[in-house]
């Protein structure tokens, strides 16, 4: 969404800057060619990131993997989730986007998911799923 978001204002941008270019026959309005070609830039990174971050439950097991040429992997035991935390920016809030943190009992680090769709509803989804493995195990 927020890939979409940028493509369309850099297009409008582009499109504007193109119009002044050519209605002030000014070749310094060409310069600002460059903040549309920075969001289209910054949008394409992020489309590229995302494609190869993968996160999926399977079985009790979260598993989280992410690169590209070099791949980071982990797999959490979901009996071991002690909390989930969603942070959003005013901006993500508008586009539906957050990150999401997964903290787990016994280990020293967070997994941290940047700029993920709907991240509320992943964090109740896991959340729940955690819910029922405990219910299971009395």
């Amino acid at each position: 969404m927020l890939m979409n978001a940028k493509y369309a204002l850099a297009a409008i941008l582009a499109g504007v800057v193109v119009y002044l270019w050519q209605a002030r026959d000014q070749v310094y309005f060409l310069a600002l060619l460059a903040v549309p070609l920075y969001l289209a830039l910054t949008a394409t990174a992020q489309l590229v990131r995302n494609r190869f971050v993968k996160m999926q439950i399977s079985g009790d097991r979260l598993k989280y993997e992410a690169g590209m040429a070099s791949k980071t992997s982990r797999s959490i035991p979901l009996h071991k989730v002690q909390d989930v935390t969603v942070k959003q920016t005013f901006g993500q809030r508008i586009l539906g986007l957050g990150d999401l943190s997964i903290e787990t009992a016994g280990e020293t680090s967070r997994l941290t998911i940047e700029q993920i769709a709907s991240p509320r509803v992943v964090a109740e989804q896991i959340l729940d799923i955690v819910a029922r493995l405990n219910e299971n195990k009395k």
